[in-house]
Order: C-alpha cells, then sequence, then structure tokens
C-alpha cells in the first residue's frame, strides 16, 4: 500500500504516545509500520522522509524532548481528545475568511517557534552566541557584521558578545546568551551587571532559550545598568521576524475590490 499521509498517521501517533511519556522515534515508526501493514521498504522509506515528526511539531501535537525522541504536547492531548475521526486539519472557526487565515497563521508560527527553540538547544553554546550576534546585526544594531563579535571564551566575565548600539559605536551593547532549562533567577543577572559594571558598559541584553523569574526581571528593572531581559519566546518571535534561521516556503496575497476603480464620476453626464 502507498505510505499514509500525514493526517491519516496522527491518530495512531497520538494514541501511541498518549500517556505523556517519552518515546524513540524508531519506535514510533515501527509502531505505523504494524499500524498500516507496510513493507520493510515502505518502513524505511517513512523513516528517511522525516515529514511525520515535522509535521505534527509544526501543528504542536508533539515535541522534541531530545536527539531522536518525542512526546505530545497538550495541545496533541486537547486534538485527541476532541477528535477520533483522524481529520486533523487546521479548525477553521465560523469566522470571516482573513481572521481564519490569520488565526492558522499563528498556529504555524507556534509550531515555528517551538522547532528554533529546539533546534537551538541541539546546537552548541558557540553557535547560540553566533546566532544571536547574528540576531541584533539584523535587527538594525549598527556597524557592519564584522565589527560585531561573539567572544564566548572561558573567563569572559559574563560577556558572549559585544555589538555597537550605533552605525557610528558611539555606544557598544555587550550580550549574554545562555541556553536554559529552567527559568533564570536573579543571581545570574546579578552577575552580568557586575561585568558591565567592571567593563564601564551601561547597556546589556541577556537572553536565554527559557524565561526568566519575578526576581530576575525585577533585579534588572532596579539596576543602574539599562539591561534588556529577551526570553525564548521573544527570542524565537525575533528569528522569525527578521529572518533568522528561517525561510520562506509560501507567500499568499490577499486581495480586494477596488472601490475608487469602481466608482463612477457624479460629474459625467
Amino acid at each position: 500500500m502507498p505510505i499514509p499521509t500525514t493526517d491519516q498517521m496522527t491518530l495512531p501517533v497520538l494514541q501511541h504516545i498518549s500517556d505523556g511519556q517519552e518515546y524513540r522515534r524508531l519506535s514510533i515508526i515501527n509502531m505505523l509500520r504494524d499500524h498500516f501493514s507496510l513493507t520493510e521498504s515502505e518502513r524505511r522509506k517513512l523513516g528517511k522522509s522525516g515529514q511525520m515528526e515535522k509535521s505534527l511539531s509544526r501543528k504542536g501535537f508533539i515535541e522534541r524532548s531530545r536527539k531522536g525522541h518525542y512526546r505530545i504536547t497538550f495541545r496533541g492531548l486537547e486534538v485527541l481528545n476532541q477528535d477520533s475521526d483522524g481529520n486533523f486539519e487546521i479548525e477553521v472557526d465560523d469566522q470571516p475568511p482573513e481572521g481564519a487565515i490569520e488565526k492558522n497563521y499563528q498556529k504555524i508560527r507556534e509550531g515555528l517557534a517551538s522547532e528554533l527553540l529546539q533546534q537551538i538547544k541541539d546546537n552548541t553554546p558557540a553557535f547560540f552566541e553566533k546566532l544571536v550576534i547574528d540576531l541584533l546585526f539584523k535587527m538594525g544594531y549598527g556597524g557592519s557584521r564584522e565589527d560585531a563579535q561573539a567572544i564566548g571564551r572561558s573567563g569572559d566575565g559574563g560577556i558572549d558578545g559585544i555589538i555597537k548600539a550605533d552605525p557610528l559605536g558611539l555606544n557598544v551593547v555587550y550580550v549574554q546568551a545562555k541556553r536554559w532549562e529552567g527559568k533564570v533567577g536573579a543571581p545570574p543577572v546579578r552577575d552580568f551587571v557586575g561585568a558591565l559594571d567592571g567593563e564601564g558598559v551601561q547597556e546589556g541584553i541577556f537572553i536565554t532559550t527559557s524565561d526568566f523569574n519575578p526576581a530576575a526581571k525585577e533585579f534588572a528593572e532596579r539596576s543602574s545598568k539599562r539591561v534588556i531581559l529577551i526570553n525564548g519566546s521573544q527570542l524565537a518571535r525575533y528569528m522569525i521576524d527578521h529572518n533568522v534561521g528561517v525561510s520562506t516556503t509560501k507567500t499568499y496575497e490577499i486581495k480586494r475590490v477596488d472601490s475608487d476603480y469602481f466608482a463612477e464620476n457624479s460629474e459625467n453626464p
């Protein structure tokens, strides 16, 4: 039989991993082989394509817990509980078409953001530091790309990068980029502020793949230095908006009737 579509595979996959535990990708592929009675050749083809897990991740149904391992998300459980017929197209409410498109667009962005953060976690700290400098440069921080520096060396005092705040380089911004699992507390932010003070710098950006707890946010707000905190969701949004680590696959134009074109001139006889 032909390899099943992603929509056909969604229900069996979600049911297979519905207990919330971590499952190896190979285990899921083998389950699909048995469920759809695939030949060994078809199973290998399914395993090589990677389309199933990419599609379900983009839809927000599953997430990669670590390399080669997946688990169901809260949204996946919601969908599993409300739908059992295998039709997992993005739901569209009874609303104007433009509103439905916007809703689905936001869902696509959410899935993409989750995928971006996982890619960052799968790469090295040095790669993350370079990514952050690339992003800040794309966001309009001054100077050339060559002027921006990703330091990333031992004993850097909590400074991972330096970038100009304006094209002339009158001010510089120091950057710290840390991959984090739990929420970042006040001590790392305090150390970063101390590093800024030691360098005689007034502005800094602290970026993490996770989030900051209230104590960290309060310390940054009360600090004599101007410290901007950027959490994982903000980081992913900036990457999408400024085309860092993403590429456009499709573009849709939404058009409307030009009423001015059809308006007759009342002065004409």
